[in-house]
């Protein structure tokens, strides 16, 4: 089982943060993403719903 990340009492300015892989913009953690943070790519279900436009 994998330990998950203890995010939640962390200053703003120290949460993680990891770049979309559509509009190319850094987005940092969120509380509904704690459990499956790993797994997210997307900043936005804009960007999510767009996946299928990028452009390698």
């Amino acid at each position: 089982m994998k330990r998950r990340f203890c995010l939640f009492f962390m200053k703003k300015e120290n949460l993680p943060e990891k770049i979309c892989l559509i509009c190319k913009r850094p987005f940092s953690w969120r509380k509904k993403w704690s459990k499956d943070w790993e797994n997210v790519k997307y900043c936005s279900e804009r960007c999510r719903r767009n996946k299928k436009k990028l452009i390698t």
